[in-house]
Parts: structure tokens; C-alpha cells; sequence
């Protein structure tokens, strides 16, 4: 996380002070790192080293219509997952020809706006999806391009709710099924099949399940090529994990141990596009949080102390509804003081202000101690942020903030109590 660093003691984002903007903008607040941003992507697309490939970016991770300029300029492409996710790319400036459209249930009027944008294609799950997005691409004269998403039943080693690509998940069909579904699907008159997609879940940690899914799709390829059914391109998904733990270093904070096998995203197409290559298929990735997940940190307020029973928390201006992962998955994010001026260090629950046991952000964790009005960073919170967030307890979700290098730029306004009556 090169672009959140500590400089005398304080913490930054690229040259900008993080105090200065709690300061302006006010807490709890989203600051991202445009540098981050533009690095992640450079690295993805240099890792494919001129292979016919597309880079979708995973529109669901952050949907700030900022940021997805950012990523359209680096000519990347957008997978979306719902109307308004679609809506947005192309506002953002992504060509429909670089949009797929992913997820289990696409209702009709989401399926009539792709077609009448003419996007890339559809990633369809299951074969009466495709009956529906036929009869409506005849209905409106268009063609449907269509990939079909395969259930390849790998245990990806990760949290049961981001688990996707398990036979007991709801997404996909069976690879099993593959040809029989495909053969009727090439008796469909208005839809043209480009490939197969798979995606095995979120925040994937092991080269293991990355390198079995591709063998298993390069096996899925082989056998429909047998059986006279074009596949021209092969759609790996994303889920690519980053680092949570041990993200920033320095002599006054705790050590944190870092999740084992962490490599970057780079690395992980490295290793899968040698068996993805003997498709002879173009290939394409849906990175989400690897383009964004590190460049942002949420800062938030610490409003009190508490001891109970020997036991310390922490309690922050910052709740579950700003940053629901931790209370979801139970997913660690680093916590770190925006100034480093103590250099004792005690355990606490860092905990938010919302009305539920479940609203935390750590719990038994080693911390600098922080006192009434210091602030602390959340890092590695620039994917599944904001775009989790809600109003629950009637709260306001927080603003947000670009940085580039020195030069600040609001990017999302704090809600204000108006918002509510809306």
C-alpha cells in the first residue's frame, strides 16, 4: 500500500496530510489514492504480456463514478451486475463494447437496456436465462453475445458468503453441462455464444484454486470444441485477494503477521495465463478489489473510551453501516492512529456507534493508545466500503475524497438529514 504512508509520524495519503482532511471534510470520511488506482490497473494489463485479452473492471467493488473514470481512462472494460451499475459505466465513459453484464438474476428491463446499449456480452447463469434474454433480443431485432458461467465446483479457501464456485452455490451451471446446455443454445436464433466464464469466489488468497480453475476450464474448452461449439473466449472471473494484515509497518505500531500466500494480482495471471494460453482464447479477468481495495482507508473519529469488566474498547464515529465487512465476515482490516504520538500499546474492541453487538471494526486488537479525538485509519477499505454502506439507525453515509498527489477532490458529498425525508 505504497501510497498510504507515515511521514514524521503522521500519516499520508500520496503528499496529502490525512489530519488536513478530517480537518475540511469532516469524520467519518472515505480518502482514496488516485496513484494507487492507476498502478493497480498498469500492473494487470502488463501481466497479460500482449495476450488477447480484456480487463473488466468489477463495477460492484466501488461504483463512485469518479473512480470508475479514473479506471475507464486506463482502457479498461466494466463488468456490472445490475441496471444502475450499467448506467454508471457508461456515464463514466466505458464503450458498451468493453461492458459484460454478470449475476444470477437479471430482470427483463435490465436485460432490454443492455441489448439497447449494445453491450459485449452476457455472463448467463443457468439456461432459462437464456431462453429469456433470446425471446427479448428477437423481440428488439438485436443479438445477445453470451458467455456461459460454469459451476466448477472448487473450494476456493475462502469466507462462505464470498464462495461462488462451489456446486452448492447458487451460481453457474455444472461444467457437466457444459455441452448439452451450449449444443441447444447454438439452435437459438438470436444469440451468439463467444465462450465460457467461471468465478470461484472473493478475496482468493491460493495460486491452487486459481491454477485448478484454469485446467478445468482449458478440459471444459477441449470438449466443446469436439463437439462443434465455438469458444473464442474464455472469461476467468475475479476474486483476486490482497493484503489486510500487516499493510503499513513502523516501529510504534504492533506487528502484524500477513496472510500467507498474499501475492498481487500481477502474479496470479501470471501463473494461470500458461494453461489459460492453450485454449488458443482470448482471455478476460474482472479485478475489483485488486484495482481498488488498497488504494482507499476510511478515517474515523475516536469518540470514547471504555473499560468493563478489564476489558478495553474503543468507541469510533464510524459504524457498521460506513464499513460492513468486519461485522459480515469478520474480515480484518488494519487500524492504524493517523498520528503517532503515544507509543504504548494496549488491546481493545474498536467498535461503531450503531444499536448491534455485531458493530465492530476489531476486536481484542493491539493498538497504539488513542485517546477523545484522535483519529484512526481503516485501510485496505476502497472495495466493499461505501458501496456496502446504508442509513441503518438513520445515519449519514460519509464523504469522499480523491487525492492526487497534494490536490484534493470531493468526490461524493457527506449526506445531510434532508437526505432521510428523501
Amino acid at each position: 500500500m505504497t501510497s498510504f504512508r507515515y511521514q514524521n509520524h503522521e500519516l499520508y495519503c500520496e503528499d496529502t496530510r490525512l489530519a488536513d482532511l478530517i480537518a475540511t471534510f469532516g469524520s467519518p470520511l472515505y480518502v482514496y489514492s488516485r496513484k494507487a488506482i492507476i498502478e493497480n490497473c498498469s500492473a494487470i494489463e502488463a501481466a497479460f504480456e500482449g495476450h488477447p485479452h480484456r480487463t473488466t473492471y468489477a463495477v460492484k467493488a466501488n461504483a463512485n463514478v469518479h473512480l470508475l473514470r479514473l479506471i475507464a481512462e486506463q482502457d479498461l472494460g466494466a463488468d456490472v451486475g445490475s441496471k444502475g451499475e450499467l448506467f454508471l459505466a457508461l456515464n463514466a465513459g466505458f464503450s458498451p463494447d468493453s461492458i459484460s453484464f454478470s449475476g444470477v438474476g437479471k430482470r427483463d428491463d435490465e436485460i432490454e437496456y443492455a441489448l439497447a446499449e449494445d453491450i459485449y456480452a452476457f455472463n448467463v447463469e443457468s439456461k432459462q436465462e437464456l431462453e429469456v434474454i433470446n425471446t427479448i433480443a428477437s423481440r428488439l431485432g438485436k443479438t445477445a453475445r453470451i458467455l456461459l458461467r460454469l459451476n466448477l465446483d472448487i473450494d476456493a479457501g475462502t469466507h462462505a458468503y464470498i464462495s461462488t464456485g462451489q456446486k452448492h452455490n447458487k451460481f453457474g451451471i455444472s461444467s457437466r453441462k457444459a455441452v448439452e446446455v451450449l449444443r441447444w443454445a447454438q439452435n437459438l436464433q438470436s444469440v451468439e455464444i463467444r465462450g465460457i466464464h467461471s468465478h470461484i469466489g472473493s478475496q482468493i488468497l491460493s495460486q491452487r484454486a486459481f491454477v485448478e480453475a484454469a485446467h478445468a476450464l482449458e478440459r471444459v474448452v477441449g470438449e466443446l470444441r469436439s463437439n462443434n461449439i465455438p469458444v473464442h473466449e474464455v472469461d476467468f472471473g475475479g476474486g483476486f485477494g490482497i493484503r489486510y494484515h500487516g499493510v503499513l509497518t513502523h516501529p510504534r505500531l504492533p506487528a502484524e503477521t500477513p496472510e500467507s500466500e498474499s501475492v498481487p494480482v500481477a502474479e496470479f495471471v501470471r501463473t494461470v495465463l500458461p494453461v489459460l494460453r492453450k485454449t488458443g482464447c482470448a482471455v478476460a479477468i474482472q479485478p475489483g478489489r485488486s484495482i481498488v481495495g488498497d488504494a482507499g482507508a476510511l478515517l474515523t473519529t475516536v469518540l470514547y473510551r471504555k473499560e468493563q469488566e478489564g476489558k478495553n474498547f474503543v468507541i469510533i464515529d464510524g459504524g457498521m453501516n460506513d464499513l460492513i465487512r468486519p461485522s459480515l465476515y469478520q474480515a480484518h482490516h488494519q487500524i492504524v492512529p493517523v498520528q503517532l504520538s503515544n507509543t504504548i500499546v494496549e488491546q481493545a474492541d474498536v467498535v461503531g456507534p450503531c444499536c448491534e453487538s455485531g458493530d465492530f471494526f476489531a476486536q481484542d486488537r493491539l493498538l497504539p493508545s488513542v485517546s477523545r479525538g484522535d483519529v484512526l485509519a481503516v485501510l485496505c477499505a476502497g472495495a466493499y466500503g461505501y458501496v456496502l454502506s446504508s442509513n441503518y439507525n438513520s445515519r449519514l453515509r460519509p464523504a469522499e475524497v480523491l487525492v492526487d498527489g497534494s490536490r484534493i477532490t470531493l468526490i461524493r458529498r457527506r449526506e445531510t438529514l434532508e437526505y432521510l425525508l428523501s
